[in-house]
């Protein structure tokens, strides 16, 4: 079979009781609406970035804080702890004495 000839992209040809200016008028209807649109889009963008930057930056001061309140815990943590460590060192101390030890025989248990 033959291949047809001709371009199939070719121009078509409006019909002869077309009204161009109604079309015309349509067209930048549109065009101004979905200009309008846009420029609304940018502005909700805008908005919401500098949300999210205030955002960012009250999640970065949270998290100082909190890191600040871990580090004073343990830092709380530890001396307690050591505090502990010495009140049962002055209580097997006392004991020791208690039991008569001398004081050079407490040392010698200690090393």
């Amino acid at each position: 079979m033959p291949r047809p000839k001709g371009s199939k992209n070719k121009a078509k040809k409006a019909a002869a009781g077309t009204d161009f200016q109604a079309l015309i008028a349509e067209k930048q209807a549109e065009k101004e609406t979905l200009a309008a649109e846009i420029a609304a889009l940018q502005e909700n963008i805008a908005a919401l970035k500098e949300d999210l930057k205030t955002k960012n930056a009250a999640l970065k001061a949270a998290e100082k804080a909190a890191a600040k309140l871990e580090q004073q815990q343990a830092a709380q943590e530890a001396a307690r702890a050591e505090e502990a460590k010495k009140a049962e060192l002055n209580e097997t101390l006392q004991k020791l004495m208690a039991s008569g030890m001398s004081a050079a025989e407490i040392l010698e248990k200690l090393q």
